[in-house]
């Protein structure tokens, strides 16, 4: 029996886990043989975007502008129709749909057109922590609505599938746990790099480099990062570094020159070469107020790097406290400078806890293994229909 055709649909390919996800997950179904579609929207200008990846990869994905990050009703309305033409058109076996604003425009298009299997990925906790009560709320009912026309839905962690169950949406029968899947080889091998970013700062090899890794976007929580620099800033020979871009570069750039601490942060914006950049940090920190399964402390500790990371979300199911990092209390800038602080201090420590941390991360967050989920999952939902 020939493998089936999935159309699978994001609402954009911004620099972050969900595009990454999505584009290798697209590669490897195309090597098990899988008829693949990608489809995606627009990204903002300060978000960045991961064609270069998906370029490398040589998947092409099929663009519908009007699918962006934005709500607003004539563009959702044209997207809404484009997809359904295209799924009517392509007759996919299976359509899956990651991120909010796909999930809600795309199952319903997918139901209207008839499609026998819809699937859906959350890929963070999106429902709470960036809205307030009431738009929370309107999204959470739309959410158990979603439900009803969904054959299963899709978490990065136990965590996040536990929340979801406890807000309605879903029963736990039709929640299925599947790890986030990326390219970690390059990581393993981050050592051999070990000294070019310092390097290129300009700094020595004895200089303590804290590193923070993402977006700068307020879900992120980097004002925390800059915060905990201030803290601890006199306490060794430190600079903090800054990895990414976003919206907010300006707003934090001002207040890292507010705290006095300007000349001890480096902004570096979006990086390509992760491996490198990792190599040169000595602790890797997380801020965020909420997360999904943060790419960052994975590539981290793949690159055995301790992490200091705010207990939140699927967080807790990445690093184990104490052994491969430490976890610290969401916009509590105290636990964040004495961890941070403890890890400078002790060199054995954080050696120890980046060999846990790589143990506990590869293989288990390596494509191989999300690949193998999915198709496993794919082949069952597909006999499933074709059998009843």
């Amino acid at each position: 029996m020939p493998k089936a055709k999935i159309l699978r649909i994001i609402a954009r390919l911004n620099i972050g886990g969900p595009a990454i996800h999505v584009i290798l997950l697209a590669d490897e179904l195309d090597r098990l043989g899988y008829e693949t579609v990608l489809v995606k929207g627009s990204e903002g200008a300060a978000e960045g975007n991961m064609m270069d990846l998906a370029e490398a990869k040589g998947i092409k994905p099929v663009v519908i502008p009007e699918l962006g990050r934005e709500i607003g009703i004539k563009n959702d309305l044209k997207a809404f129709y484009k997809l359904y033409r295209l799924i009517r058109k392509e007759k996919p076996d299976i359509v899956h749909t990651h991120t909010a604003k796909a999930g809600t425009l795309g199952r319903i298009a997918a139901r209207l057109a008839g499609v026998p299997v819809i699937l859906h990925t959350f890929h963070g906790h999106v429902l709470t922590g960036y809205f307030g009560r009431c738009r929370s709320w309107v999204f959470i009912l739309i959410e158990k609505i979603l439900a009803l026309i969904t054959t299963r839905l899709i978490t990065l962690s136990e965590e996040l599938k536990r929340e979801l169950i406890d807000m309605g949406i879903g029963k736990e029968d039709k929640f299925e746990v599947i790890p986030l899947g990326l390219e970690l080889e390059p990581f393993l091998d981050a050592e051999r790099h070990k000294g070019r970013f310092k390097n290129e700062l300009g700094l020595s090899a004895e200089t303590a480099v804290i590193g923070i890794v993402g977006r700068l976007v307020p879900i992120k929580g980097h004002r925390l990062f800059l915060e905990m620099a201030k803290i601890i800033d006199s306490q060794a020979d430190i600079k903090f570094v800054i990895v990414g871009d976003g919206e907010l570069r300006k707003e934090l750039e001002d207040y890292a020159e507010k705290l006095g601490i300007a000349d001890e942060v480096i902004f570096t914006g979006f990086r390509r070469d992760l491996p490198e950049i990792y190599a040169g940090l000595d602790i890797v920190v997380l801020t965020s107020k909420n997360e999904g399964t943060p790419v960052s402390i994975i590539e981290a500790m793949a690159a055995a790097r301790p992490v200091v990371a705010t207990n939140v979300g699927g967080v807790p199911s990445l690093v184990k406290d104490g052994v491969t990092g430490l976890l610290v209390k969401p916009g509590d800038t105290d636990s964040l400078s004495d961890a941070v602080a403890r890890l400078i201090k002790d060199p054995h420590l954080r050696q120890d806890m980046g060999r846990e941390a790589r143990s506990r991360v590869f293989p288990s967050y390596d494509i191989s293994e999300l690949v193998g989920r999915i198709n496993v999952l794919y082949s069952s939902l597909r006999d499933k229909k074709q059998g009843s």
